[in-house]
């Protein structure tokens, strides 16, 4: 009885029915493509923040670079300082450059793990192999540049080069990549002269596994052949941690401690830990990554983060507004109709709960339309959204720069950190959870509508309504 009297009601009054679905459907489609779009912005950024920090990692930590920080080699040829070498004197040098951060004692790492809320914590160094060849030029005992003053000459080359614990392998700058080829660096490996590159450097000296490379004037076997993700910057090679450091010249150091945290809670936690155990050390969090990312995605996020949601809560309102005041006006048309009811002995609570059960169905049928525009709408941007793109700090640079190649004396190093620039293709995922809030959503606002409804038909008395004609 209940059920074929609510399906007749529905089907005498399909046209209102529809309208009224029809301003909820739009409402939660609204709210499932901006939800879909915020949460893809939310993981785009992750894919840029990845360029800096490894999977799993959290917290970054590293140290001001001093003077005379950062490792490396000096400049000499043929066993004299630069400045001191004869004219004519023919050199060649393949050398590990230190980074442009401080360094920071292996021991250090020991410390920040053993830190309360710490899951994890991997220290790297990472450097620069650069390769210089040529002649001093004449009168001036430098090296010179090509065809400059003097008649010298010097050629260089350079490449990333990046020590990592192969016993850390979850945390790091290696573990966000994929091995394509061959496998990654094992803790048997620690003391061994062996590497992974990047795919783009394998590429583009055509690499794979099993090939030879030259590090600081050791031959490096290649074991594996890495591909990072998607808008990730990457080290050119990989080697283990223990050979970068005596290669450097940096027993015992690191660049760049990786830090895990047992929870998302207690970031904020373990950075001030980190703080205080090491004073003279710049923590870095993903948050702060995040709030220094400038370009299309930073306006991206802002958008959907706030625009996008309240245009999606007011949309969502109107439809509820508009479905209860549809609902209301359609119970004013319906007096005889429910005058008659209560004077067959239907009890008020029998003619809310008819007129809620209209509108549930409503609602149902609201949701299951919405959940479909929601769908499509989230489909449609990811297909014609723009490339979006980020800058971010990135810490390889060339090698160069005051005491740095060529130096006079100097060290090589890296120059100071550089805006590294990525371009990502923004996904809108449309998730299980966003679908059961929009499926809520609407049940809610046929809820909403119905209650009212069904509130003003209760107020209805058998007599007045029959007086009344429609």
């Amino acid at each position: 009885m209940f059920v074929t009297y609510l399906l007749r009601e529905l089907r005498r009054r399909m046209r209102q029915s529809i309208f009224i679905a029809a301003g909820l459907a739009v409402g939660v489609g609204l709210v499932i493509t901006v939800t879909a779009a915020s949460d893809g912005v939310s993981a785009t950024q992750g894919t840029v923040l990845h360029s800096l920090y490894g999977v799993g990692t959290d917290v970054t930590v590293t140290q001001p670079p001093t003077a005379g920080s950062g490792g490396g080699t000096r400049f000499n040829v043929g066993g004299a300082p630069a400045g001191q070498q004869k004219a004519g004197t023919s050199f060649s040098r393949d050398i590990l450059a230190g980074g442009g951060t401080g360094t920071i004692k292996s021991a250090s790492v020991t410390t920040v793990a053993g830190l309360k809320s710490v899951s994890g914590a991997a220290g790297a160094l990472a450097l620069n192999d650069v390769k210089l060849s040529g002649t001093v030029s004449a009168g001036t005992g430098q090296p010179g540049a090509q065809g400059g003053p003097g008649g010298g000459s010097i050629s260089s080359s350079s490449f990333t080069v990046t020590g990592v614990d192969p016993s850390q392998d979850g945390l790091g700058p290696l573990s966000s990549a994929t091995i394509a080829s061959g496998h990654g660096l094992t803790a048997a490996e620690s003391n061994a002269n062996d590497a992974v590159v990047s795919s783009d450097y394998a590429t583009a000296q055509n690499l794979k596994a099993g090939s030879a490379i030259t590090v600081a004037g050791k031959t490096f076997t290649v074991v594996g052949i890495a591909s990072a993700a998607q808008g990730a910057s990457s080290a050119d090679a990989y080697i283990p941690l223990a050979r970068a450091q005596a290669l450097a010249g940096l027993p015992g150091e690191v660049n760049t401690i990786y830090v895990s945290a047992a929870s998302a809670a207690d970031i904020s936690t373990v950075s001030a830990e980190i703080s205080r155990a090491l004073p003279a050390a710049t923590v870095t969090t993903s948050s702060d990554l995040a709030s220094e990312v400038t370009g299309s995605l930073a306006s991206a996020s802002s958008l959907a983060n706030s625009l996008g949601r309240w245009l999606a809560v007011a949309v969502l309102a109107a439809a509820f507004g508009l479905a209860s005041i549809l609902t209301m006006s359609a119970v004013s048309r319906r007096v005889r109709e429910f005058g008659t009811l209560k004077a067959m002995g239907w009890r008020s609570r029998r003619i809310i709960r008819q007129v809620m059960g209209e509108a549930l169905v409503i609602g149902i049928a609201g949701g299951a339309a919405g959940v479909g525009i929601g769908y499509g709408a989230a489909a449609l941007v990811s297909a014609l959204a723009p490339p979006l793109t980020a800058t971010t700090a990135s810490g390889s640079g060339a090698a160069g720069g005051p005491g740095g190649a060529g130096g006079p004396g100097g060290r090589f190093a890296h120059a100071p950190a550089a805006a590294h620039t990525v371009s990502v293709h923004l996904t809108v995922p449309v998730t299980l959870g966003a679908v059961a809030l929009a499926v809520i959503l609407a049940i809610a606002g046929g809820l909403i509508a119905g209650s009212l409804g069904g509130w003003r038909a209760s107020r209805l008395r058998p007599a007045a309504a029959l007086a009344r004609v429609e």
